[in-house]
């Protein structure tokens, strides 16, 4: 009779035992499909975020002013981005207050950072062949598109430059910053008149 209790209790612990185990098991499926689902989401969603991160161009309701060509992924006419100063202007439009070589006194440029630009058109290898209306033409390395670099001035002084006045695009550099801009290499990237940009690879 005790050895039937016995096995009686040791056919119940053993139930007990797969019992507990199926439900560790259980738990442990239901554990790794909500972390496989969470690294899911983690691998998914910066990229959506990225996608959702720069608007389409809209069509330039004015004048063209600027003109970018070559492997973009933001375009707005066939496969180039044009813009017009208003275009610019939304893109984040900053101030800068610097010297140049070429005018008197302190100027106060009103532009918006090449570095925008190049975001906003998701160039991110190359380099930047800029083309003045009289077809003088330099390239811009894109290290030149960073935050504190390369401004596209479309004002000068409070106001809008015209062709005359090296307009209506200035690409100036904050040659008052930093002495690494007041030199030939810089001054020579600093095109006035600037109407095309091309991405060169």
């Amino acid at each position: 009779m005790a050895s039937l209790i016995h096995a009686e209790n040791g056919f119940s612990a053993v139930r007990t035992d797969i019992g507990w185990t199926i439900s560790m098991l259980d738990q442990f499926s239901q554990g790794r499909r909500w972390a496989l689902g969470c690294l899911s989401a983690a691998v998914f969603l910066p990229v959506a975020l990225s996608a959702e991160s720069v608007a389409p161009l809209e069509k330039p309701a004015g004048p063209v002013v600027l003109r970018f060509s070559g492997e973009l992924s933001n375009t707005n006419v066939g496969e180039e981005a044009h813009f017009d100063i208003a275009m610019l202007e939304s893109l984040g439009a900053i101030t800068l207050r610097t010297t140049t070589i070429w005018t008197d006194g302190e100027q106060v440029f009103r532009g918006t950072p090449l570095a925008e630009i190049v975001r906003v058109l998701g160039i991110s290898d190359g380099v930047l062949r800029a083309q003045a209306i009289n077809d003088y033409a330099v390239e811009i390395p894109l290290e030149d598109a960073s935050e504190g670099s390369a401004l596209i001035a479309f004002e000068r002084n409070g106001k809008p430059m015209s062709v005359r006045d090296k307009g209506p695009l200035w690409l100036v550099y904050p040659y008052d910053v930093d002495e690494q801009f007041r030199s030939e290499v810089y001054y020579s990237r600093s095109i006035w008149q600037l109407d095309r940009m091309t991405v060169m690879r």
